[in-house]
């Protein structure tokens, strides 16, 4: 294997089996999944102390040793964080193992579209609308920015929540032209459109987005991803 790879790659890295191969990988994807779970919850709390938790990442980000960064989102996409640190809590169960880091983060990382979803009726409430029948434009549905995979994305499940509870809703994205599953096509992003919605979701936050437009022309802004510049219309994660 290592002569193989050696052919393709700068670099490899040889361990003793298989085995502690494919731990090393499971140990990678497990550590995000954890640590993206501790700022989740962070900015749960966060919110109910009416402290900007993004604000205090980026502070204790300044200390330059002994810290990594990670940062809070709408939930975790893809086919590798999501699912791959739940292969270690099912070989656990095997041996009476019980993985609870790894089980306490699956359910905090999965409880945040139904937070973000009642971000979006907070903000909403605050103009004295409701999400029943509210035009609602999501805008990223991939996983994470500037790819076109949906897999595990925790856009599917908002805009799910949203429309089970009477969000007429939209998206944009400039790599996923389609949702076939749920009927809807990508919008355009132009002022016009942005200007027809009751209040813009970011969930995912491309690159190609113009998001000084986005707080311009939206009548409401809540966002996921710390994306948008900061304006009276914009609520935060």
């Amino acid at each position: 294997m290592e002569d193989f790879y050696t052919g393709i790659v700068d670099r490899t890295v040889a361990v003793s089996s298989p085995r502690e191969a494919e731990l090393a990988k499971l140990i990678e994807n497990t550590f995000r999944h954890v640590n993206i779970a501790l700022m989740n919850e962070l900015a749960v709390f966060g919110h109910e102390l009416g402290i900007d938790v993004w604000e205090a990442i980026d502070a204790a980000s300044t200390k330059p040793f002994g810290y990594m960064p990670f940062r809070p989102g709408p939930g975790l996409g893809g086919h590798c964080i999501p699912i791959d640190p739940f292969y270690l809590t099912w070989k656990a169960r095997e041996f009476d193992f019980h993985t609870e880091f790894i089980e306490l983060a699956g359910k905090i990382n999965s409880q945040m579209p139904a937070f973000c979803v009642a971000k979006v009726i907070r903000a909403l409430n605050s103009r004295r609308q409701s999400l029943n029948g509210s035009r609602v434009l999501v805008v990223g549905v991939a996983y994470k920015k500037n790819v076109n995979d949906t897999r595990e994305s925790p856009a599917l499940r908002i805009i799910d929540l949203l429309a089970a509870d009477g969000g007429v809703v939209s998206y944009h994205d400039a790599y996923v032209s389609t949702l076939a599953t749920r009927g809807l096509e990508s919008v355009p992003l132009t002022p016009e459109a942005l200007a027809a919605h009751d209040v813009v979701v970011v969930v995912t936050d491309h690159d190609g987005v113009d998001w000084d437009t986005v707080v311009e022309h939206a009548p409401l802004v809540v966002d996921l991803r710390r994306a948008v510049p900061d304006a009276p219309n914009v609520w935060r994660l």
